[in-house]
């Protein structure tokens, strides 16, 4: 049996568009990572209650292509926390637009590190 989406709501839903491939029509893996980057910077902040940094990605495998035309959604969770820095795991997912099958198209763990307003690491509340 294929694996299913996270239950929970995803942190970003978006549509793979022309302009988001290469020139032989796949769909950027830095385009995927920019999003992923993007739900877990949304999870940090909000966890950190302020500025925070991404220093860090592990752990990024391309598991199955995304097309023009699919929907993709992001999901994430913190999965550990340190004095300053944040653990989130993302996973990407992928529906083709005239279905309802998801396909889990890539994961990865992102780590922030919550900074001041000079730049510098400061402790999570």
């Amino acid at each position: 049996m294929a694996p299913t989406a996270p239950i929970s709501e995803p942190l970003i839903r978006t549509i793979a568009m022309p302009a988001d491939t290469n020139p032989a029509g796949d769909i950027f893996g830095g385009w995927l990572m920019a999003h992923m980057d993007l739900a877990a910077a949304s999870v940090a902040t909000r966890r950190a209650r302020g500025r925070t940094a991404t220093v860090a990605v592990d752990g990024m495998s391309f598991v199955k292509p995304v097309m023009v035309g699919d929907e993709v959604s992001f999901y994430g969770e913190i999965i550990a926390t340190g004095r300053t820095s944040i653990k989130i795991h993302i996973e990407a997912w992928r529906r083709l637009r005239e279905d309802e099958e998801t396909m889990k198209v890539t994961e990865a763990i992102f780590t922030f590190v919550a900074i001041d307003q000079h730049g510098r690491p400061r402790t999570l509340p």
